[in-house]
């Protein structure tokens, strides 16, 4: 059985009429960059989002880059400050910190996980640091808790990229609004995703959520007036008509994706290979279905020659990429981080993946270990 990575025309197709119908509606009104669909999808969104809590300021970007470069810049971090991350992540965590002008440090994963080490992170802070960026990988939140007290210690700023998180709860709270700033994407394939690129930034603070309107929206406080110097980060209306009928459905995607990773984990059970973990309380939405095998390389090889597609989120961590080399320390300065990028495989997943296609898969990586 042929089975691929990712299926977002059959995520999509019961929902064609309703995004015609939303596209038809922005196509009727003329207008086309962020106006009405978009403060609707704000509202919506803010009030989904602030069920776990105090409701957040909601501000929808063109990206997930975006949201976390205002974040940064909203916060006044910039030009001599420093801010600790994991270099196991999508590049644009990073870039977000050099678009703000201010300087990447490399902190390493936790033992036997994928997400930020609290310890590791603070070992790191220097006088300059200004915030910690935790990536809720893979959609696993990080160590909240832990990393809320090594910020509240050092007075610095906790900002979560929950681009790969939407829904995923700790302690009550959701992905996004348990720190100052959460900074969400809405790319095609996240748990929530729109028809192209979207994102989205939250915070309980009036003041960031003003500057981040701001910051989008090239400065602007009222039209034809810039208070700063701005960015173009608007999020289009079609992108934002899309959303408002997607996002309603991000619970049962979650719930679906669980169900998958259960399958996963019983049809795997037994083999040489690490699986995610199955907490069981909602801190894991299964954006990714990511394990660790020490073959990875043959068994990603014999998987394509089943049929199978599979992917490495990431191959190269970003300390070791030619673009942020000069902010590392080079191979072997992160070695929990460096360990785990030689053995990650995400298999084929997504929220409406059929058992069938789980247990081809599993059959396929139990084949791999019966022939090894």
């Amino acid at each position: 059985m042929k089975v691929p990575f990712v299926d977002i025309g059959r995520l999509h197709g019961p929902l064609r009429q309703q995004l015609l119908t939303a596209f038809a509606r922005v196509l009727d009104s003329g207008a086309y960059v962020q106006g009405a669909e978009v403060a609707a999808f704000e509202a919506e969104f803010g009030r989904q989002y602030g069920e776990s809590g105090p409701a957040p300021h909601a501000i929808a970007v063109n990206s997930g880059t975006a949201a976390l470069h205002l974040a940064l810049e909203a916060a006044g971090i910039g030009p001599g400050d420093t801010v600790i991350t994991v270099a196991n992540t999508f590049i644009a965590t990073a870039e977000a910190i050099t678009l703000a002008g201010a300087t990447p440090v490399f902190a390493d994963i936790e033992e036997g996980g994928f997400n930020l080490d609290p310890a590791d992170a603070e070992r790191r802070i220097t006088p300059r640091t200004r915030a910690i960026i935790a990536v809720h990988l893979y959609g696993q939140v990080a160590a909240m808790s832990q990393l809320a007290e090594v910020c509240h210690r050092n007075n610095l700023l906790l900002i979560e990229d929950a681009c790969q998180a939407h829904g995923a709860m700790l302690d009550g709270r959701t992905a996004g609004t348990i720190g100052d700033i959460g900074c969400l994407s809405f790319y095609p394939t996240k748990n929530v995703g729109t028809v192209g690129e979207g994102g989205m930034v939250l915070t309980p603070s009036a003041k960031v959520a003003g500057r981040v309107r701001s910051l989008r929206d090239h400065g602007q406080g009222r039209r034809h007036e810039h208070l700063v110097q701005g960015y173009n980060y608007r999020m289009p209306e079609l992108q934002a008509a899309a959303l408002r009928v997607l996002a309603p459905h991000l619970d049962a995607w979650n719930a679906a994706r669980a169900n998958a990773a259960r399958w996963y984990a019983e049809g795997l059970a037994g083999l040489p290979v690490d699986l995610p973990a199955a907490p069981g309380d909602g801190s894991h939405v299964y954006h990714l279905y990511v394990i660790r095998a020490a073959e990875r390389d043959a068994l990603q090889v014999a998987l394509a020659e089943a049929g199978i597609q599979t992917a490495i989120h990431y191959p190269t961590p970003i300390h070791l990429q030619p673009a942020y080399r000069e902010y590392a320390g080079g191979p072997g300065s992160l070695p929990r981080t460096e360990a785990a990028v030689a053995e990650v495989l995400s298999l084929p997943f997504h929220p409406n993946i059929r058992q069938d296609e789980v247990d081809a898969v599993c059959e396929a990586v139990r084949n791999f270990y019966r022939d090894a």
